[in-house]
């Protein structure tokens, strides 16, 4: 008789390949306590959101000389002004309201209660994709550029700019597939040598005006002659302003990252003082930083370079303090720095990748819209480069059709943050500091709908990923609709000797009761009803349970359960987001704690099944005893051990 049939090795082989990669792809990053990520001090962390930020003076000068010429050192400033003197106070107060990571959308998740609260949380998800996608392919496709335009650079290079972007895309993916250690490691050596370079370069340009004082004057005279008194130069810097707003990028990447960040020993989870100083401090540090490059930057630029290189084809068009490095410095410092330039620019969408890694799981998991392995860093990663390179694709890696998209997202999310905070302050009733952030409120606003009527292909790209985000979270909500959904059980001393009290009864038997009047009445009858349908004897005792619906949004459940004496009648009670899954945790905690299967006892519904299903996903209640069998099913896999459904009428 032939024996049993083994498989070839290789299956075998092949099998514990395969659940090898999909151990390491679902490991996530262990640290100290529990937390996710380790701990880094705040100057690399600054680093790591830094090469956004800092990465901006690649092309932030060009960007001011194009639109405000001369002006240029004027509309910059008021760009340093409002960087200083708004968007840091209000991510300082962020930091602190919301230290966990979750940026300004956790102070305003709460605004709107039920669905309409998800889908408003949803709705700014997809601007924070927004920015930090576009963050990334937009970075990589002007570190390509920088890599093609270079005098240097072989002339096939030209028609392979889609090619380029996505293998520099791919790199700065599996840089995160290696962890956040060695991510921090690169983002502190290229911020490091990219500052470096810059301050070089505006040293020995600062020093090529100061002997070369007609620089100064012809500047002096030209704007005179364009705008007659400073006051006319003030007013026309503020409205040239929404056209150098991508120099505020990088805030929001800033708190989303705060995990990250070491803290002090004392610190608790529910209030890390040390981390928030620390991300005060990495805040400041970057806006002050970032305030000199750019007020020293545009000095320098707009008196040494001729107003025709800015424009498309010119020498410094994209890319002016490299212009300013090759003229002053030599090719050779002027390669070094181009060399520089694409490095960080590359390694620019690191920070937004660490901001996705750390923001989407802290909502789309916790509602349920999510599956739970998006808790782990490397499937997101690869799903986040996925989506880089269709959009890489989508936009021919083109700088130019992708900036629109940029700056909406980064404006549209500062304005939520300094709306959240001026709510924050009000309710505080400190009406000084509610004019003040109602007033930055009010700035952000404007420059966020100026740059939408101006490249109106931003919102558009915007609007795409906020649908794409709720169609795909909708259907993983309805997906994961049967999962037990029950995080933690606590359970009142009442409750608990109920349940201690049918230990030594042959069969435990739970009573499903929708609470009504709550009278003796009412669980008289119900219990008639019951008895009678499923011929209990009359002497066996029985436990009602009544599951009162909370928010139906919410997906996880910390489950309280108290218990209610009502004449002879007992009662065990709680509220849930879901019926069905709260009945099925309590019944499998019943089940482990007595060490003996419950047998609960419902009523027959009678309805449109459709309309039952909507009501349990939208209401979390519908066919209550079909919908408790199947989460039971799912969440014990052996029979014998299923708590038993029995549903009479």
């Amino acid at each position: 008789m032939a024996g049993p049939l083994i498989p070839p090795r290789r299956y075998r082989q092949s099998d514990r390949y395969r659940q090898q990669f999909l151990n390491w792809l679902l490991a996530q990053e262990q640290a100290p306590k529990g937390e996710h990520h380790p701990k880094h001090p705040w100057w690399q962390v600054m680093c790591l959101t830094g090469v956004d930020y800092f990465s901006t003076l690649g092309y932030q000068p060009g960007i001011a000389a194009l639109a405000a010429g001369a002006l240029s050192p004027m509309a910059t400033l008021v760009l340093v002004l409002l960087t200083l003197f708004g968007a840091l106070p209000i991510y300082r107060r962020v930091a602190a309201t919301s230290p966990h990571g979750e940026g300004s959308i956790a102070m305003l998740e709460h605004l709107l209660s039920w669905w309409q609260g998800k889908l408003f949380v949803l709705c700014l998800l997809g601007f924070v994709a927004t920015d930090f996608i576009i963050t990334i392919t937009l970075s990589a496709a002007d570190a390509t550029a920088h890599i093609i335009e270079n005098p240097l650079a072989p002339a096939f290079l030209d028609d392979r700019a889609i090619g380029i972007t996505l293998l520099l895309i791919a790199l700065l993916g599996g840089v995160f597939l290696k962890g956040f250690r060695e991510a921090i490691g690169i983002a502190v050596f290229l911020v490091g040598v990219y500052l470096l370079l810059n301050l070089v370069t505006i040293g020995v340009s600062a020093s090529e005006i100061l002997s070369r004082p007609v620089a100064i004057a012809s500047w002096q005279s030209l704007l005179l002659s364009e705008y007659q008194n400073p006051l006319t130069m003030l007013g026309v810097s503020v409205l040239l302003f929404p056209k150098l707003a991508l120099g505020l990028s990088g805030f929001e990447t800033g708190v989303a990252v705060m995990p990250l960040i070491k803290g002090r020993s004392s610190d608790t989870e529910e209030r890390p003082k040390g981390r928030i100083y620390n991300t005060h401090k990495l805040l400041t540090t970057a806006a002050v930083i970032m305030s000199f490059f750019l007020i020293a930057s545009s000095l320098v630029t707009t008196l040494l370079i001729p107003a025709e290189e800015f424009q498309a084809g010119g020498a410094a068009s994209g890319r002016a303090l490299a212009y300013l490095a090759h003229t002053y410095l030599g090719s050779g410092f002027g390669t070094i720095y181009d060399l520089s330039t694409i490095s960080i620019l590359w390694f620019a969408g690191a920070s937004a990748m660490a901001g996705l890694l750390n923001i989407v799981p802290r909502y789309l998991p916790r509602y349920g819209m999510a599956p739970n392995w998006t808790l782990a860093i490397r499937p997101l990663v690869l799903i986040y480069t996925a989506i880089a390179f269709a959009v890489t694709i989508i936009f021919k890696a083109n700088v130019e059709a992708q900036g629109g998209a940029y700056a909406t997202g980064v404006l549209v999310l500062m304005s939520s943050a300094a709306f959240a905070v001026t709510l924050a302050t009000r309710h505080q009733r400190t009406k000084r500091g509610v004019l003040a952030f109602s007033l930055i409120t009010l700035v952000f606003l404007y420059t966020t709908i100026a740059n939408i009527i101006e490249r109106p292909e931003g919102i558009r790209i915007a609007a795409f990923f906020i649908g794409t985000i709720i169609v795909t979270s909708l259907i993983s909500r309805v997906w994961r609709s049967t999962e037990l959904r029950v995080e933690q059980i606590d359970i009142d001393e009442t409750a608990r000797h109920f349940i201690d009290a049918l230990a030594s009864q042959s069969t435990i038997r739970i009573i499903a009761n929708r609470l009504n009047e709550g009278d003796e009445r009412e669980y008289y009858l119900k219990e008639k009803e019951v008895r009678e349908d499923n011929h209990i004897p009359p002497m066996d005792p029985v436990l009602f349970l009544e599951i009162l619906v909370s928010d139906a949004s919410e997906f996880i459940d910390i489950l309280r359960i108290e218990g209610v004496k009502v004449g002879d009648y007992r009662i065990l009670r709680a509220h849930s987001a879901a019926v069905p899954n709260a009945i099925a945790a309590i019944l499998l905690y019943i089940r482990d704690r007595t060490g003996k299967i419950p047998h609960a006892y419902f009523g027959w519904v009678e309805g449109n099944p459709i309309q039952y299903l909507l009501r349990f996903i939208l209401f979390g209640e519908g066919d209550i005893p079909v919908v408790t069998r199947e989460v039971l099913r799912q969440a014990e896999k052996n029979p014998d051990r299923r708590p038993a459904i029995h549903v009479g009428g």
